[in-house]
């Protein structure tokens, strides 16, 4: 595996084995295989097959990767590669004006179409919890500005999607 198809990490990931640590593992997983399919032009199966036989729940590189909900990966990138025809007209709306998503890192755009995705189709996920879980995907990646952007982005598109759940409180 070559350093190119995988985004170096700045932070680890969160230790124990609860299910919302095997979602967030999912989720920090696919991430990962939406930046090597965008950057390396893999397919679908070979990305499930690469990722389910060597990265999920396995040492890669000399990090630990935590045990992964593996149906939810699979959700996440697969529904991500079916809807990304609508996925990237609502994240291009989210962005100032002069930033669209073509100009934005590979690694930032896999953060985004899977939070995107989650909030429009994954309903039984509070859009909150959405919205945190991939800032904190965006935080092993990226520092700075850009996690303050996927942020925003994923919270106006929450708002779009979910208002009933920000109108409670």
């Amino acid at each position: 595996m070559t350093d190119f198809r995988k985004p170096a990490m700045k932070h680890p990931a969160p230790k124990g084995d609860r299910k919302a640590n095997r979602r967030g593992a999912a989720r920090l997983a696919a991430v990962q295989a939406l930046y090597q399919m965008d950057v390396g032009g893999a397919g679908l199966n070979d990305t499930f097959a690469e990722f389910e036989s060597h990265w999920l729940g396995n040492e890669v590189e000399g990090e630990q990767y935590l045990p992964a909900e593996a149906a939810f990966f699979r959700d996440i990138v697969a529904g991500v590669v079916q809807e990304q025809k609508q996925i990237d007209p609502l994240i291009d709306e989210a962005l100032s004006r002069g930033w669209p998503l073509a100009r934005i890192e590979a690694i930032l755009r896999a953060v985004m179409r899977a939070g995107t995705y989650e909030l429009q189709w994954r309903k039984d996920v509070p859009a909150r919890v959405v919205v945190s879980e991939y800032v904190d995907v965006a935080h092993a990646f990226v520092d700075g500005d850009e996690i303050g952007m996927v942020n925003a982005v994923l919270d106006q598109i929450a708002r779009q999607f979910r208002a009933d759940e920000f109108a409670r409180g």
